[in-house]
């Protein structure tokens, strides 16, 4: 299966928010899209839960009919068993209340990303919101770099999985500097002790582009949902 790498160059990345490079050699950055997957499923759209309701009610005109006795349930049922009332978590968590970003435990059905505060190697000593990332330097691979910038904020890697070994989207920045994105998803844990950054967030989709306006179009069309 062929993989698609958003590429973007021009002047609409010129001016760049993660981190910028005031050198005149070629420079590599490996940045990480850590994300968390939904947790429960997505409500159904209303369009799409009309055309459900209307499909069942089609079925049910042509189904097959069984005898009564072979439907009696109080007849099948046999000693010992007894009923589970099913009552759902909400969806709608203490964190979504307060908005509390530095949470995994919101926005249960939407995908979240990690995004850091502080400084970058091309900050020039400011701080902005980025990216976990590490310029590439002796690394065997371009992923590895990607890894190490990660296990350096997280501490480990035990709780992370990286999709693929190639990046998911290429960003030239400046035409000293190259920026490459790999995916690694949040494996079996709600809360990471995060370091080395005075400050993180867990955001959705919509909320990241908050903080990247300018780079609206490279996002939109490396990040799916």
């Amino acid at each position: 299966m062929q993989r698609t790498i958003t590429i973007l160059r021009g002047p609409l990345v010129r001016d760049r928010g993660f981190s910028t490079s005031s050198s005149s050699s070629q420079k590599i950055v490996a940045s990480v899209l850590f994300e968390r997957l939904p947790v429960v499923i997505p409500k159904i759209d209303p369009v799409v839960y009309a055309y459900q309701e209307f499909a069942f009610r089609w079925r049910q005109q042509y189904r097959r009919i069984y005898p009564d006795e072979l439907l009696d349930k109080s007849n099948a049922r046999g000693k010992g068993d007894y009923h589970i009332d099913y009552v759902p978590a909400p969806r709608i968590t203490e964190a979504d209340k307060m908005n509390d970003r530095k949470s995994l435990q919101r926005a249960l059905d939407r995908r979240l990303y990690l995004l850091l505060y502080g400084n970058t190697d091309g900050s020039a000593g400011k701080s902005v919101w980025h990216f976990p990332e590490k310029v590439y330097q002796s690394e065997e691979t371009l992923r590895k770099c990607a890894e190490s910038a990660l296990k350096s904020i997280l501490g480990d890697l035990s709780h992370t999985y990286f999709v693929g070994n190639a990046p998911m989207g290429h960003m030239a920045t400046q035409s000293t500097e190259d920026q490459f994105f790999f995916k690694s998803q949040v494996i079996a844990t709600n809360k990471f002790n995060i370091k080395k950054c005075e400050d993180f967030v867990w955001v959705t989709k919509d909320e990241l582009l908050e903080y990247f306006p300018e780079k609206a179009e490279f996002l939109n069309k490396m990040i799916i949902s």
